[in-house]
C-alpha cells in the first residue's frame, strides 16, 4: 500500500520561500502523475500543480504560475513545491496526491503540511 507524506511546511513572511516534499513509500510508486493540492480553513480544496512522473509535461493553477514550480526526483519517489514570492492567501494545508491507474484519477492522498504566510 502506497503512502504518501508531505514535508517542508511552516510559517513563513510574504515574499519568501518554500520547498515541499511529498515522498512516496509502502511499494512500487510508479505513478502517472503527482499532483498538489492546498485547503484553508473554511474554503473547498483547490488544485495547485501537478507533474507527470516522467517530468515531461507541467500543470499549473493561475493563482501560482510564475511563483510555484513542481518537480520530481523519481529514485528517491519524491515529488517537490518550490514555492517562490508567497502571499497570505498562499496559507493553507498542503496536500500531495497520486493518480497510478491513468491521468486523472486520484488514488493516494496524503495527510498535508501547513503553510501560513504572514502579511
Amino acid at each position: 500500500q502506497v503512502q504518501l507524506v508531505e514535508s517542508g511546511g511552516g510559517l513563513v513572511q510574504a515574499g519568501g520561500s518554500l520547498r515541499l516534499s511529498c515522498t512516496a513509500s509502502g511499494g512500487t510508486f510508479s505513478p502517472y502523475a503527482v499532483d498538489w493540492y492546498r485547503q484553508a480553513p473554511g474554503k473547498e480544496r483547490e488544485f495547485v500543480a501537478s507533474i507527470s512522473w516522467s517530468g515531461s509535461n507541467e500543470v499549473y493553477a493561475d493563482s501560482v504560475k510564475g511563483r510555484f514550480t513542481i518537480s520530481t526526483d523519481n529514485p528517491k519517489n519524491t515529488v517537490y513545491l518550490h514555492m517562490n514570492s508567497l502571499k497570505p492567501e498562499d496559507t493553507a494545508v498542503y496536500l500531495c496526491a497520486a493518480s497510478t491507474r491513468n491521468y486523472v484519477t486520484i488514488d493516494y492522498w496524503g495527510r498535508g503540511t501547513q503553510v501560513t504566510v504572514s502579511a
